[in-house]
């Protein structure tokens, strides 16, 4: 199968799992996506992930996210939202990254110097393309 736009898939993906309350959710890998996913760990909404090599009948490396869940069994993450489309980029510049659910929520950033948060990216003050809002 071939995915026109990766990043929208693994957002998917995360949510549909999310929804029927998986505990993994596992898709082909890439660069950007494992940055996606160490900033959802980082900033708590995933438990984790990990990078599993070629094989298995599966080309290329696969990317295992696991999915966080409230004691209530609540998802953790709820809402994913893709900004930038492979069809409508979307730039900023630092003065302008979108603050997420007034503050509660993360905009991701892929900036010059790597993927990063918004909030990380004000902070070192550089702007780049707003990849997706979690909250």
């Amino acid at each position: 199968m071939s995915v026109s736009d990766p990043i929208s898939d693994l957002l998917t993906r995360l949510r549909n799992a999310a929804k029927a309350q998986h505990e993994q959710v596992t898709m082909p890998s890439s660069g950007l996506k494992r940055e996606l996913a160490r900033i959802l760990s980082e900033q708590g909404y995933i438990e984790g992930f990990e990078v599993l090599p070629a094989g298995g009948g599966h080309p290329g490396e696969r990317l295992t996210v696991t999915l966080k869940y409230t004691d209530e069994r609540a998802p953790v993450i709820t809402g994913l939202e893709r900004v930038s489309r492979p069809g409508r980029r979307r730039y900023v510049d630092h003065s302008h990254i979108p603050r997420v659910q007034g503050g509660m929520g993360t905009a991701i950033l892929s900036t010059s110097k790597g993927v990063m948060t918004g909030h990380d990216a004000r902070r070192h003050g550089v702007g780049g393309e707003v990849v997706a809002k979690v909250w």
